[in-house]
């Protein structure tokens, strides 16, 4: 790649001739003439950088192909080779020289040279195959009668790779070229839609966002990345917005063995941002030589034009979400589809974000406008999803969603997370324990899926898998909160150890879950008094702010009071509360399950038989 490429000029034939410049230094030396652990460091190389002398990496070349070399490598377009046919006239003239014995090695000794004593015949050898080459690599740089173009289309009509199958990729964090960090927005929400972009194709297991963001500015080498993540390559590479055009520079790497597969640049205007993403995408299905179905194909190349401020703002949104203020992001998706009324995206960020704010009206409203205006998008079928599953409890038509949006994007971390929470909760619990294990080889060093397949575990009733899955946990090096104690609280509740669970409960905050976990295991354990404390607590809180009444529910099953638990369970199912949605397969409820108001309550929530 050329300086000017870098800077997302404008490019013309001096920029193939740098190109071809680096070959040339490669065949001659055996190393790249620049080359760094990342493409940040890679691309500081190009701009600013001299290589290293071609001579002292190999004394045996002429001087005069070393001044060659230089004059291709010229970092000012002005100082370069000005076109082809001056480079070619002289390679030319230094092999007529060279092959007259007037030019010899720079490390040939003096006496030698004076006695016009001729190369021995393997250095003969070495220059007649790298003219060789060189005329080969004229001809496909220059694509000559077509030639480069032949070539490919052979690899791309099924030649056999060289090495592995890929079948996973984690795309890494793009680098932001900028030179602003207050540009990081921009190169997240890039890789983050490139994510969803190859994610689609079908063939591939594809790492979530989640997990590779923990790689952002890492030095780890590649191997270790890609060991670490599962994956058979990695595709990494950089960002850079320069007025209203983008350029994504990225290069795909092969893990086991470490390998270079592919490297290009995708230039467009931000109003065609969409489709450069897709170009990507359908770029790395062929040179891993993916088939890519009909559907796959026509999605990744059917991206509408955007407006390029309303696609900004809501990339400013979605930086807000991830920083969990919905509320800031609101405000920027608004002003996004103000900009822009039929943009589809700002509806889904609008929708994701009344979401989190468990305002399931606005997020369901959100979510249909964004499909009337393009059914293709996954996330917008998770969030209608989300919607009738919490808000409306309509079970079969959020498994309709959740299935339509894995349908889009197989790979989609949002999608197959949802869908193991539905399995769990309509009680298919082999169905959930597959679903929790495929999410996590999507999305494997993120606290969130492993303790979803911990919980797939608890919820079928296998508590010594579940609490050997949740104390996983603790070796990813993250601190959950205490999401971790309640889960392992849960775990030693089932298996009847309730002086542990009882520790473990009370490391969380006083919220109404903690308040009837503690009643409930205090209940079983055999000390009523104790639970009553929380019975209580748990009634003075549903009469002042409308919570807790399931976890009321929970602790009354606990202590055997069938009739007061049913009785809690109707109140929160008529002030709707959230929790509701897990008591058909909530282990704590389990002794109210033979009862007939629970089963008619059941249905009533239309939870499938």
């Amino acid at each position: 790649m050329s300086p000017e490429q870098v800077r997302a000029e404008e490019l013309d034939a001096r920029s193939d001739l740098f190109s071809f410049g680096l070959v040339l230094y490669e065949m001659a030396t055996g190393h790249r003439a620049f080359a760094g652990e990342s493409v940040a460091v890679t691309f500081d190389a190009i701009l600013n950088r001299a290589p290293i002398s071609p001579l002292r990496l190999n004394p045996e070349l002429p001087p005069e192909l070393e001044r060659i070399i230089a004059k291709a490598l010229e970092k000012e377009r002005a100082l370069r080779y000005q076109n082809a046919s001056d480079l070619r006239t002289d390679l030319v003239r230094l092999k007529r020289d060279t092959d007259s014995g007037r030019v010899v090695a720079a490390g040939l000794p003096r006496h030698i040279e004076r006695g016009g004593v001729k190369p021995p015949l393997r250095r003969w050898l070495a220059i007649a195959i790298g003219g060789a080459m060189v005329v080969a690599a004229v001809l496909l740089a220059l694509n000559v009668a077509g030639l480069r173009d032949r070539v490919v289309a052979v690899v791309g009509a099924g030649l056999a790779l060289p090495y592995p199958p890929i079948q996973s990729l984690a795309v890494l964090p793009l680098a932001n070229l900028s030179g602003d960090p207050a540009q990081d927005y921009f190169a997240d929400g890039m890789t983050e839609a490139l994510i969803s972009e190859v994610g689609q194709i079908g063939a591939l297991r594809v790492i979530s966002r989640q997990s590779v963001m923990r790689y952002k500015g890492s030095d780890k080498p590649l191997t270790q990345i890609a060991q670490e993540l599962k994956v058979d390559a990695l595709l990494e590479g950089s960002v850079l917005r320069s007025g209203d055009r983008v350029r994504i520079t990225a290069q795909l790497i092969g893990a086991v063995p470490e390998r270079h597969l592919w490297a290009r640049s995708y230039e467009r205007d931000l109003r065609d941002v969409l489709a450069l993403q897709g170009e990507v995408a359908q770029a790395i299905a062929r040179e891993v030589q993916v088939k890519l179905t009909p559907q796959e194909q026509t999605r990744l190349s059917r991206a509408l034009p955007v407006n390029p401020e309303a696609h900004e703002l809501y990339l400013m949104g979605s930086d807000w979400l991830r920083r969990d203020n919905a509320k800031k992001a609101l405000e920027y998706f608004q002003r996004a589809i103000d900009k822009d009324p039929n943009f589809a995206w700002g509806y889904v960020g609008m929708a994701t974000a009344y979401g989190s704010l468990s305002e399931t009206a606005k997020q369901k409203a959100n979510a249909r406008k964004a499909l009337e205006l393009d059914d293709s998008l996954a996330d917008a079928h998770v969030e209608l999803a989300y919607a009738l599953w919490y808000g409306d409890w309509d079970w079969s038509g959020s498994e309709r969603e959740i299935k339509r949006a894995l349908e889009i994007n197989p790979n989609s971390a949002s999608a197959l997370g949802i869908y193991n929470g539905y399995l769990e909760r309509v009680d298919r619990p082999e169905e959930n324990i597959a679903q929790a294990r495929r999410a996590l080889e999507i999305n494997p060093l993120v606290v969130e899926s492993n303790l979803r397949l911990g919980w797939a575990y608890y919820a079928g009733r296998r508590y010594d898998e579940a609490l050997a899955q949740f104390e996983k946990v603790k070796l990813l090096g993250e601190n959950p909160g205490w999401v971790l104690p309640m889960a392992l609280g849960q775990a030693y509740t089932g298996k009847g150890m309730y002086k542990e669970a009882i520790a473990q409960f009370l490391q969380m905050p006083d919220i109404p879950v903690k308040l009837g976990y503690l009643g409930n295991a205090y209940a079983r354990a055999g000390d009523k008094a104790e639970a009553r404390k929380f019975v209580h607590e748990l009634a003075d809180k549903s009469a002042r702010e409308h919570v807790g009444n399931y976890e009321l529910g929970s602790v009354y099953a606990g202590l055997g009071q069938n009739d007061k638990a049913i009785q809690s369970l109707e109140d929160a199912y008529r002030v709707h509360e959230g929790r509701m949605s897990d008591m058909k397969v909530d282990p704590l409820l389990d002794p109210l399950r033979s009862d007939p108001r629970f089963q008619d309550l059941l249905r009533r929530m239309n939870f499938p038989p």
